[in-house]
């Protein structure tokens, strides 16, 4: 893992352009009631627009108030991409103790969310295709067995948390599950699909049966974003 460079000191202060940039909550790709009737508008609003937004808050409230996530997301652009969320949840233990579980909760919270969203589609394919049907077929037998693995691990989160299809540096997929809002990239492997178990995810629309929800969040998932995510593995595993 590579470090996160040390806020400069004593340079005059630039108001010709940001000294560090925020995070935005950027709109959703789709509208809000997209996912009907799988994923509810009520909640893909409500997701989106206030439980997302209180982890982009909390995590702009702590770049802020610290030098050393200042100098993380250094840029002459005023809202930070996605380029600096990743390096700064891969580079968590270069930060000192007293920051490590806020900025891994709260970016956590943003690159989670982002990567759920973008892994939902309006006009879902049903299935993987190309090199990632592939891989999935090598590695459980067939995209059904997938299906089975993926429910089972998405039922076993205890409490909050993820279940994703990852990937290691080497392209061989595995099923693992995140507590809370960790992620696959804090871990050096590469995320490919997520579904969100938290209940703010799907309680309004199935209650408390996440069995039920698990197969709706199939009935959408964005494969063509998943096989983007397997063919470019730099952008997670990349330059730290």
């Amino acid at each position: 893992m590579g470090t996160l460079a040390q806020a400069p000191e004593g340079l005059p202060m630039q108001t010709d352009r940001p000294q560090y940039c925020r995070f935005e909550n950027e709109p959703l790709p789709y509208s809000y009631k997209a996912m009907e009737p799988y994923i509810d508008i009520e909640t893909m609003y409500l997701h989106h627009d206030k439980h997302l937004q209180t982890y982009i808050d909390k995590l702009n409230d702590l770049i802020g108030r610290n030098a050393v996530l200042q100098s993380a997301t250094f840029t002459e652009e005023k809202c930070c991409g996605f380029a600096a969320l990743v390096r700064i949840l891969r580079n968590l233990d270069a930060l000192p103790d007293y920051l490590q579980d806020g900025v891994r909760d709260n970016a956590g919270g943003v690159f989670n969310h982002w990567f759920y969203f973008n892994g939902l589609s309006a006009q879902p394919k049903g299935r993987p295709q190309g090199t990632l049907a592939d891989s999935i077929h090598w590695a459980f037998g067939s995209f059904k067995d997938f299906q089975k693995e993926f429910t089972k691990e998405a039922l076993a989160v205890f409490g909050s948390g993820y279940a994703w299809l990852a990937a290691d540096a080497d392209k061989n997929l595995k099923v693992i599950r995140t507590a809370n809002q960790d992620t696959p990239v804090a871990h050096n492997l590469v995320p490919i699909a997520c579904i969100d178990v938290w209940e703010h995810a799907y309680y309004l629309k199935h209650h408390n049966l996440r069995q039920d929800y698990v197969p709706d969040w199939f009935a959408v998932a964005n494969w063509d974003w998943a096989q983007w995510c397997y063919s470019n593995p730099e952008v997670f595993l990349g330059a730290q």
